[in-house]
């Protein structure tokens, strides 16, 4: 039976909630100085991304970790905590004015995160796991006083077992240690350290530590850990691979609504065939999901997945393209760096997430190439459902030995030398959590394309790396290096010119791709992080923009007709600290695009001037 309060009590509770949450207010507030967005002021701390962060494998049963954590820095050598500095807001990283702190954090410190939380009494044979959507860029994690487990990587998930560290029923003590140099031969995309105090040029404010959900779920002994999808649209069919911890027999279900419209059946760790009558298709223009149910033992998930295909292959004037769904589609998308004014690497809220997509589609976009950097989960959940494909860069790490400009040239036939990895263990950890990077995010039918350099930035191994990760994920294309050194491998070539487009010569088994393009500049006053700003080429007002767009888009065409160009990607969403060449300002609040003709010249069919 449940508690009933007396009347007489409700003001007093009353009372005490709204002192809770005026205490609160009073640990943390964003730190002004800067453009915030919209959804800025909604962010508190008793309600901070409470979405569940992981759509493709979902149980009922979690809790939220997200909010007000103690925090502290120290020298890097320090083996305890020191006293806390004050609060932080997770998960927004501690150079962001969402976190309430707003301060850099060097190689030579550490950051220490601090916070009680409660637990549940687990029942006998089931396991707690605590999981980090990431965390950049070195992890090291303890619950009351016991060391859990450690992680190396800054934008792939991570998670821990710690039914043996926890007091069910009592108060029990979460403590996560970070170091992050942001430089070096670290994967660390755009971020650079003195970003904050020299704001300018093309890489921009850091991130470090927790900046991504933090939550805990109850699980059976033997429970599912992950899934591995691959849809099979010649044969009506896909596969998916059960990976479980403790083995076990798996069924799955495809769903539509609260329709099962194929099941199946198989060992735990083997692909398991599912045969599907007539699939729909998934693609831009009817971004289709079906729902998938996984049980295993007493452990059951929910998931989805999208049908479609990706090939390469001539056309009928023997071009060779990039076939989607077996038709050659020319994709045409922004270059998307995923940095917020007030959350740097984090969206102030999952509405914020979907708003960016919304406006790509808005303009006429089929594609958004993420740039050197992995989004949450809950980015590509939206492309899925919305219809946005998806080309995914590797996050870029530090300079090479023997790069091409530090000592390398042309080789005999002409194609540049490759650079060699600055230590083993370098090489290694780029590795590794470039597998993680496909891994992790290989279920989500919008991603068709994996990038794993970017313009040469750490470049190294390029044909091996390459073909690596097409045996990785056979599914998608693979990009060898968008703009940067091309050595023959993959199923793109791809060249990058300012303002442009350029067309690269496409091969029998490589398609001609403009990875980027544009970078026409409009500052908006009002609206950019600060006074000053840089672009490849300036636009007097949104109508000389949009202008310098639709040319250049329709130019893009051209070369689809008379060079073989099969895609381009125009820079950028949005503005980005000093770079004001996006379609929207940096806090979202304008599209600088007149929508009605962007989206007709990104579609084809551009519109005359008026």
């Amino acid at each position: 039976m449940p508690l009933l309060m007396k009347p007489a009590c409700l003001p007093c509770l009353i009372t005490s909630l709204c002192l809770v949450r005026l205490g609160l207010a009073a640990d943390w507030q964003p730190v002004p100085g800067q453009i915030m967005t919209r959804w800025a002021k909604e962010v508190s701390p008793e309600k901070v991304l409470p979405e569940y962060p992981r759509p493709q494998l979902v149980r009922q049963s979690w809790q939220n970790l997200n909010g007000l954590w103690d925090y502290a820095i120290s020298p890097l050598d320090a083996v305890e905590a020191p006293p806390p500095n004050g609060k932080i807001l997770v998960p927004f990283c501690i150079e962001s004015a969402l976190s309430g702190v707003k301060q850099p954090l060097t190689p030579e410190q550490r950051l220490w995160y601090r916070r009680s939380f409660a637990a549940s009494a687990v029942a006998p044979g089931e396991r707690l796991l605590l999981h980090f959507g990431a965390v950049d860029w070195e992890a090291k994690v303890a619950v009351n006083g016991k060391p859990v487990g450690s992680h190396k990587g800054g934008y792939d998930a991570f998670s821990f077992d710690v039914t043996d560290a926890v007091r069910p029923g009592a108060d029990n003590e979460l403590v996560v240690s970070v170091f992050d140099s942001s430089s070096g031969a670290q994967a660390r995309g755009k971020q650079k350290l003195d970003a904050i105090a020299h704001s300018k040029g093309i890489r921009y404010t850091p991130c470090s530590g927790i900046w991504q959900t933090v939550w805990m779920e109850t699980v059976p002994a033997a429970y599912i850990e992950s899934l591995k999808i691959v849809p099979d649209v010649d044969h009506s069919s896909v596969a998916v691979t059960v990976h479980t911890h403790g083995g076990g027999k798996a069924k799955i279900s495809a769903m539509e609504g609260e329709k099962t419209v194929a099941s199946a059946e198989g060992e735990a760790g083997q692909p398991i065939v599912m045969k599907l009558s007539g699939p729909k298709l998934w693609s831009p223009e009817s971004p289709f999901l079906y729902d998938l149910r996984v049980e295993c033992g007493e452990d059951t998930v929910k998931s989805y997945f999208g049908m479609r295909k990706l090939t390469i292959a001539k056309d009928d004037k023997g071009v060779t393209r990039m076939l989607f769904n077996g038709q050659p589609v020319f994709q045409v998308g922004f270059l998307d760096q995923g940095y917020w004014p007030d959350g740097i690497y984090t969206a102030p809220s999952d509405e914020a997430l979907r708003y960016d997509i919304e406006v790509t589609k808005m303009l006429g976009m089929r594609v958004a190439r993420k740039h050197v950097k992995v989004e949450p989960d809950r980015w590509y959940y939206w492309c899925d459902k919305l219809g946005l494909l998806v080309w995914q860069d590797m996050p870029s790490a530090g300079p090479v030995l023997g790069a091409v400009g530090s000592g390398a040239g042309k080789q005999k036939d002409g194609s540049m030398a490759d650079g060699k990895a600055n230590t083993p263990e370098g090489a290694a950890q780029f590795e590794a959590e470039l597998k993680a990077m496909v891994e992790g995010r290989g279920n989500h039918p919008s991603i068709v394309m994996w990038i794993v350099f970017n313009e040469g930035w750490g470049q190294y191994d390029t044909p091996r790396l390459t073909n690596w990760v097409k045996q990785l994920d056979p599914s998608r294309w693979v990009n060898n290096a968008s703009g940067g050194h091309d050595i023959p491998a993959g199923d793109v070539m791809d060249g990058h010119l300012y303002p442009g487009p350029c067309a690269p010569q496409p091969t029998d088994g490589r398609a001609s791709v403009c990875g980027e393009c544009g970078g026409i500049t409009l500052p908006t006053p009002g609206h950019t992080w600060v006074e000053s700003n840089w672009g490849y080429r300036k636009a007097a007002n949104p109508s000389q923009l949009t202008d310098s767009f639709v040319n250049l888009i329709t130019r893009a065409y051209a070369l689809r007709e008379s060079a073989g160009l099969d895609a381009l990607i125009y820079t950028q969403t949005t503005d980005v600290e000093t770079e004001c060449n996006g379609a929207m300002t940096y806090d979202r609040e304008i599209i600088k695009l007149g929508q009605p003709q962007a989206a007709a010249a990104t579609q084809g069919k551009p519109q005359p001037a008026q």
